[in-house]
């Protein structure tokens, strides 16, 4: 099993998703078989929230529906507590610098996102893909 922080494009990606084979909806799927750990915080869960409660987004989703999609992901991820920042920023977009620090604190292996600031981050030990890359690394 791989240990993955989802960064809150991939998961807002998931909520809205029409097809069951969108790779954001994958990455549920496979967290939901044990194939892969998400972790998220207390903040990244807000962030969440907070972009699936705008009104632009009812066309796609209910209210209700967004906040069961966020209640829900309870139940498939690890919670882990919000980590402090690293000082210097290591992000190129350093709002991002919070994602760094909390795939360092939850131990995990990736940052799973479609954000181009996230994709440039180079730091040891901790790689930066995109869902498609994580579902080959799943064989998927």
């Amino acid at each position: 099993m791989i240990r993955v922080l989802a960064d809150a494009n991939v998961l807002v990606s998931a909520a809205l998703a029409r097809d069951p084979r969108a790779p954001s909806v994958l990455l549920l799927d496979a967290a939901l078989d044990g194939r892969v750990e998400l972790i998220t915080s207390p903040a990244l869960v807000r962030e969440i929230a907070s972009v699936l409660a705008r009104p632009r987004l009812r066309r796609y989703l209910s209210l209700e529906e967004a906040e069961r999609f966020v209640a829900d992901l309870a139940g498939v991820t690890a919670l882990t507590a919000d980590a402090p920042l690293p000082y210097p920023a290591v992000c190129r977009d350093p709002p991002d610098d919070y994602l760094d620090a909390l795939a360092r604190e939850g131990d995990a292996e990736a940052i799973v996102t479609g954000d181009a600031d996230l994709l440039s981050l180079k730091e040891p030990g901790l790689s930066v893909i995109t869902p498609p890359d994580l579902l080959d690394r799943l064989e998927l």
